[in-house]
This record gives C-alpha cells, sequence and structure tokens, in this order.
C-alpha cells in the first residue's frame, strides 16, 4: 500500500491511483448493473462494492461515480467506460471535483504515515458535503468511502446517519473487503454488487500483457493473488512473488527454521520505504498457515495450533497498523507464531 499522501492510502505497488484508472479487467456483469441502474432513472443511494484486495472494487466506484457526475460514455471501453481527456475526468483526476467526497484513512504528517482508521471526524464530512448544493449541470454528488473496512465504530454510526436520510440526487460507495464486518444498520441500507476475481489462468494471461513477467511468474502472481488482477500486478512488481516463496519455505522448514532465517526475513521486511512488502508479507504468512491447516486436516492431524496461530497472527496485523508497533519485532512476532505452531504438532 503506498505510504504516498498524493497517491492514496490503498493503493497496490505498481498499480495507478484509481482516479487514474480507465480500464478494469473481468467486471463486465458488474459494470452493466450499475449502467442500468443509472439509465432508468432510479439509482439506489448507497452502493456496497465487495471483493478480495486487488479485484478492482475502488476503480469500479471511480468509474461508476464518472458517469453519474456526467463524463461521456465510452463504450469501447466498458458498460462505465469514459476517456480520460474528457472535462469531467480531468477534474476528477486533478482531485478538483468540488462534487466528489474521498473518505479514507487520513494522513499522518507527524509520523508520515496513513492513519490506522478512518476517524469519525473523517466520516462527518459526508453529511455536511451532501447538504451542499451541487456544481455539476446535473446536479448529482457522489461519497467514495475506500475502505469501509477502516472506519472505526463512531466513524460508522456517522455514515449511517447519511444513509439513513438519503440525499437528493446523492449517491455513496462503500468499498469493502470484509463486508460481514460493516454493521448491519449499514449492510441493510446498501445495494450490493460483488466483484468476483476472474480465473487464475485468465487473470495471469492479463498480467503477462500488462507487465513484462513471463508465463511462469504471471501464472505464479495470479495464483497467490487468487486471480485478482490489481494484487498479481502488485505481487509481481514489488518482488512479492520471491517472498511469498521464502515465506513458505520458512513455514514449511516447522521447527527446523532458525534465528537467522527469521531474522533474514524480518529484517527484509522492516526496512525503510518497504510498506508495501511489509503488507505482502503478512498476507504470504497468513496464507501458508491456512495452507498448513488445510493439509494437516487432510491427513487427519490436529489443526488446532495452526488455527490459533493464524487467528494470533491476525490480530497481530490488525495491533501494528493500529499501534504504530515496531515492524522489526511485528515481523519477528509473526514468524514465531508460525514456528510455534509447528513445535505444536509435533508434541
Amino acid at each position: 500500500m503506498s505510504s504516498d499522501p498524493d497517491t492514496g492510502s490503498d493503493v497496490q505497488p505498481g498499480c495507478l491511483p484509481p482516479r487514474e484508472r480507465y480500464d478494469l479487467f473481468g467486471h463486465h456483469a458488474a459494470e452493466t448493473e450499475f449502467a442500468r441502474a443509472w439509465q432508468s432513472g432510479r439509482l439506489h443511494h448507497a452502493w456496497m462494492i465487495t471483493g478480495p484486495r486487488g479485484v478492482g472494487k475502488a476503480s469500479f466506484a471511480w468509474r461508476a461515480a464518472r458517469r453519474v457526475l456526467g463524463a461521456v460514455p465510452m463504450e469501447e471501453s466498458g458498460p462505465l467506460g469514459s476517456s480520460p481527456r474528457d472535462p469531467v475526468c480531468q477534474l476528477l483526476e486533478a482531485q478538483a471535483c468540488p462534487d466528489l467526497l474521498l473518505l479514507r484513512r487520513p494522513w499522518d504528517d507527524k509520523r508520515k504515515r496513513w492513519r490506522g482508521e478512518i476517524t469519525v471526524e473523517e466520516a462527518r464530512r459526508a453529511p455536511h458535503f451532501f447538504e451542499k448544493s451541487s456544481g455539476s449541470k446535473g446536479g448529482w454528488r457522489v461519497c467514495i468511502v475506500d475502505s469501509a473496512d477502516d472506519m472505526n465504530t463512531n466513524a460508522a454510526n456517522a455514515i449511517l446517519k447519511t444513509l439513513e436520510e438519503p440525499p437528493q440526487r446523492g449517491v455513496l460507495f462503500l468499498v469493502t473487503h470484509t463486508p460481514g464486518r460493516l454493521p448491519a444498520t449499514i449492510r441493510s441500507r446498501c445495494r450490493r454488487l460483488d466483484l468476483r476475481p476472474p480465473s487464475i489462468e485468465a487473470t495471469a494471461q492479463w498480467l503477462a500483457g500488462a507487465s513484462e513477467a513471463g508465463a511462469a511468474d504471471a501464472h505464479a502472481a495470479a495464483r497467490l493473488a487468487a486471480g485478482a488482477p490489481g494484487r498479481a500486478l502488485a505481487l509481481h512488481v514489488s518482488g512479492g512473488v520471491e517472498l511469498a516463496r521464502e515465506v513458505e519455505v520458512f513455514v514449511t522448514k516447522g521447527v527446523s527454521a532458525g534465528e537467522q532465517d527469521m531474522r533474514k526475513l524480518a529484517e527484509r521486511v522492516s526496512a525503510k520505504g518497504v510498506d508495501e512488502l511489509r503488507g505482502l508479507f503478512f498476507e504470504a504468512l497468513s496464507a501458508a498457515l491456512r495452507q498448513q491447516a488445510r493439509e494437516r486436516a487432510r491427513a487427519n492431524d490436529d489443526v488446532a495450533a495452526w488455527l490459533d496461530a493464524w487467528r494470533e497472527l491476525n490480530a497481530l496485523v490488525r495491533d501494528t497498523n493500529a499501534l504504530y508497533l515496531d515492524p522489526k519485532q511485528s515481523a519477528l512476532a509473526a514468524l514465531t507464531l508460525a514456528r510455534d505452531a509447528a513445535r505444536k504438532q509435533t508434541v
């Protein structure tokens, strides 16, 4: 994820910010559904865009926002396609459109990093935004929450107030990786669009054409990303494929993994300027723990140690992001969870 405040809090390495991306791979059906709703003149006031990380949820939201705010359709670029040269698109790309509000984790200028959550102060901008008159010809206003998973309880309540009193000619897009964690009161007031990853083969072919990845590396990245195109590109560009292999080897070693192995990995992902790689490291470790649990289950072994390690890792990642814990110590703690799980398995 990016650490540049001008780029965005959740931009994958190697990927353009969603406001600058004008193509979207693999979601023609979802785009068609929204386009038909827009053309019907009965557009729902809130849309929950769901799917795994890197599947294209934020890009979808921005494409839909361009259409709502008056960008001229360019059908050769998909049901919600528009031209980068369109005045509306240029205004949005420059972050100069008064009719679009983007809510995301705020930038902490003192620590030079993104805050761990969307605060209530940020969320309260939404009702004030929708109270204003639109400056566009169509009179529409759009708010994108990217991502809704980052809202704390008070922020979610502030957004709920806007959902309970739908604004005239206003629409909210809630980007969410884990919709089940959002309050039921929010979910029930949104129309849901699920973006599912293309097949691994299709994503690998797309990645090979969109980057310099060879066929083998493209397939490895697509497999690790479970078909999510943006995630696959991020894995390829950042060296995440190689890192994932190293993590998998470490977990497979089990109790034979030594302190030197741990420190080498921890130092690699805690160096300055590798925030993106650190996130990939935790995801790769989580995937390796899940894989160990699946393999043990197939062998009719007890999987409790691996599932406990996986749950503790998720808690550690949340604490690391929210409490600004030391990256190296967090990485070492995460690797220790994996080695301890292997030790318990052999007892």
